[in-house]
């Protein structure tokens, strides 16, 4: 059975986020909120953990899935980054955003989209996640915790434990979340693109979304 983590929403306890932490480097997912969703995460080296991560949510190798860092800096050395990209994630981040960039020689290949060599990167801007991050000591790979032929991400730690009490190694509780999705913007192209409309608002970047 998987274990709850209770913890405040703005200040968690460290002694929380580190057995969290550990549970990542012995291959668990775990289920963590978010400035946008609950989603779920996996330690990013671990070839196990994102072949269960896939399979948990359903997905095939051409789903993008998500690099969350903790800064700028994590986010250049997984991802090519020009210095017009550069300025727009600083404007960004921390925020729900995701953005899809060309993917360095750091990131393994299973995290990559296939055909395009892409990944999509994103700063959160939730203590809770922050915090895990930095205890995890790098990126962790991740995916918005939308149950296998849902549409909706779930947003009650209690129920995410019940339904995936086998197959979670714990459940970050933090409250509820916002309950929508990043925004994600293509930045592989010549202008950047905006792919979902979510809880980030483009304009705020300048950017317009027919």
């Amino acid at each position: 059975m998987s274990q709850l983590f209770a913890v405040h929403p703005s200040n968690p306890q460290p002694r929380l986020i580190k057995q969290a932490a550990q549970l990542l480097q012995e291959g668990g997912i775990l289920a963590v909120p978010t400035d946008s969703s609950y989603a779920l995460v996996a330690g990013l080296d671990d070839r196990r953990a994102a072949e269960a991560l896939r399979k948990l949510r359903g997905l095939d190798d051409r789903h993008h899935l998500t690099v969350l860092c903790r800064d700028m800096a994590a986010i250049s050395q997984f991802a090519r980054v020009d210095n017009a990209q550069f300025r727009l994630l600083k404007l960004a981040t921390p925020g729900p955003w995701t953005f899809i960039l060309d993917a360095s020689r750091e990131v393994p290949r299973r995290v990559s989209h296939p055909s395009r060599k892409s990944i999509g990167v994103r700063v959160p801007n939730h203590p809770v996640t922050l915090a895990l991050l930095e205890q995890a000591a790098g990126p962790l790979l991740s995916t918005t915790l939308i149950p296998e032929g849902e549409e909706t991400p779930l947003n009650d730690p209690a129920e995410i434990r019940a339904r995936y009490e086998h197959r979670l190694a714990a459940v970050i509780d933090a409250g509820a979340c916002a309950l929508e999705p990043t925004t994600v913007i293509d930045l592989t192209g010549n202008t950047p693109l905006v792919v979902r409309l979510g809880l980030g608002d483009p304009a705020a970047l300048g950017l317009s979304h027919d």
